[in-house]
């Protein structure tokens, strides 16, 4: 294959970033495995499964991700910044979900901490059977090239310019040491997949952004990795891109089981996927349920985030509407807390009054 067989030697006449740079040559770093017999064991043992994600509510999957008083705190110059402060996080296998929340909240922290591209500074994270704070080297390659996948926001990250999108897709399992013949026809089956079967020849520079987000996609599903991380995949598409996009990531996730977590700011996800989590100040503070019949929501439920020391954060909205702040009144009654503001006092029957 032309652009796949100089890949190395043209990755610096490519016009990425540093990061996508260091990135590619991170996952082609060949101290991280074994070669092609490893490669091909890999896919060998990650066969698609016809096993619907979307099972019934009473049947559980088992946990695949499970976050633990994680902490993250980066030093700049003499200050201190804590990014995630004891968040807590349960993921069960074959889950689609949203992590939402403003710039500043910890979502992007925390992706980067399930991709295994930083650590956190205290807690405990497992992805599968991989426990994220004591990954060697050699480990962090083999976890980065076959459990997860990244669908970034931007396309220098996602795609290289001088490949088509076929080539793109092929270039991981390429570096990953798969013979030509399975991994050509793995990609051409993934840009089926994905809708784009007819523009697999073209370079990212003759697809639109929508397009160029699809094969993105399937570059990211090419060595068949049990978790997907996409940040922002509608962020820079218009409104039937992005429901093309939704439409590809639930089909992948019924089809392969794979986990998919969706990082972004835009709440309007909440309408795409069964499950959002809301994050504020580096802690989940509100989760949404959602159960479908099909593609149709005929139930959903907001619920606040009490984590394991017994913390809970109250949504803006409700702390605005009554004036919530500093201190707060609490009273237990058989099957409920009521809380009301400090200046408030309770009546004969424990409800608040002013």
């Amino acid at each position: 294959m032309r652009g796949i067989t100089n890949c190395e030697l043209r990755i610096a006449d490519c016009e990425l970033s540093e990061d996508a740079v260091a990135d590619l040559q991170f996952r082609a770093d060949p101290a991280g495995l074994d070669g092609s017999k490893q490669g091909e064991s890999d896919m060998n043992q990650a066969q698609p499964t016809s096993q619907p994600a979307a099972e019934s509510a009473d049947v559980a999957r088992p946990v695949f991700i499970e976050c633990d008083n994680l902490v993250k705190i980066y030093k700049v110059a003499d200050l201190e910044v804590v990014a995630l402060q004891g968040l807590d996080l349960v993921v069960r296998e074959g889950e689609m979900m949203a992590l939402v929340g403003p710039s500043g909240s910890g979502k992007s922290t925390l992706m980067n901490i399930l991709g295994g591209l930083d650590f956190p500074t205290a807690g405990r994270v497992r992805v599968g059977d991989y426990n994220l704070l004591e990954l060697t080297r050699r480990d962090q390659v083999r976890y980065r090239r076959f459990m997860v996948g990244f669908v970034w926001q931007q396309t220098a990250r996602n795609l290289l310019p001088y490949l088509t999108a076929l080539e793109n897709v092929e270039l991981p399992m390429a570096l990953a040491g798969f013979p030509a013949r399975e991994r050509r026809a793995r990609a051409a089956d993934l840009l089926e997949r994905v809708g784009l079967a007819d523009r697999m020849r073209h370079r990212p520079d003759r697809l639109s952004g929508g397009e160029q987000q699809r094969v993105a996609i399937a570059v990211a599903m090419a060595n068949r990795p049990r978790l997907l991380l996409a940040d922002e995949p509608t962020g820079e598409v218009d409104n039937q891109s992005a429901e093309q996009i939704f439409h590809t990531l639930r089909a992948l996730n019924a089809d392969f089981n794979v986990t998919i977590i969706i990082v972004t700011h835009d709440m309007t996800v909440s309408t795409r996927v069964d499950r959002v989590v809301g994050m504020r100040d580096g802690r989940t503070s509100t989760e949404i349920l959602r159960r479908r019949e099909g593609d149709i929501a005929i139930h959903e439920e907001e619920y606040a985030i009490l984590d394991r020391a017994g913390r809970l954060q109250l949504p803006e909205a409700y702390i605005e509407a009554l004036d919530l702040e500093d201190r707060v009144r609490l009273h237990l009654y058989e099957d409920h807390i009521g809380v009301w503001p400090e200046h408030a006092h309770r009546n004969g029957d424990g409800e608040g009054q002013e």
